[in-house]
């Protein structure tokens, strides 16, 4: 491909899709700077008109990784209805889905070692994909009275949890890890499981 020079079309975009490939393909701390700038096009010196460095250049990654994550689960918590139930599925569903369909992404936001504090804008991102899982974890348990109510916090971390593990153990494709189960019915039985030991769902549910 030749040299396009910082003048063409919009290189901080190019860039960042550089990155998504080469991360998917090599891992977050597999490639250089100049690897992305070749594969965008340009020189390397013209890198450092948009991004300080490598961590720069995928933490601006996980940010976009982010706000698609957010529209992703979002969609899936509005559309999950009517259930308080049904919508908190479909969010561990969803979370699923974007592992799957972007990859790089993925791994900018959840395997790169950057911090969710890295700057402002990717903070609060970050803390806006939480508060979905929240919402939906505060609306299961509205019907338990206060004083036995679990902290929605607290189980939406556990189920955040589970939906990370199920992904890097069975729906990435990791390698000698397989499942006689698809990936969607093992959050889906592990979060009845869990759900019901927390009483938030009846037993014979």
């Amino acid at each position: 491909m030749p040299k396009r020079g910082y003048h063409h079309g919009n290189l901080r975009q190019a860039l960042v899709d550089a990155a998504l490939e080469l991360i998917e393909a090599k891992g977050p701390m597999g490639f250089t700077l100049s690897e992305a700038a070749k594969q965008a096009g340009v020189t390397p010196a013209a890198v450092y008109r948009h991004f300080d460095g490598r961590e720069d250049l995928i933490a601006e990654a996980a940010k976009q990784g982010y706000e698609i994550f957010c529209d992703v689960m979002e969609h899936a918590y509005e559309t999950g209805q009517p259930s308080a139930l049904a919508a908190f599925e479909a969010v561990g569903r969803a979370y699923l889905a974007f592992a799957r369909k972007y990859p790089g992404h993925y791994i900018s936001m959840f395997e790169s070692g950057i911090s969710v504090n890295r700057s402002p804008d990717l903070a609060a991102v970050a803390h806006r994909a939480w508060g979905v899982l929240e919402r939906a974890a505060t609306d299961l348990s509205v019907h338990i009275p206060e004083n036995r109510r679990p902290p929605a916090s607290m189980f939406s971390a556990h189920i955040w949890a589970m939906s990370h593990g199920v992904v890097e153990l069975f729906a990435r494709n990791s390698p000698g890890n397989q499942s006689p189960f698809p990936p969607e019915d093992l959050l889906e039985s592990g979060i009845g499981v869990y759900l019901r030991g927390l009483g938030l769902i009846p037993p014979d549910r």
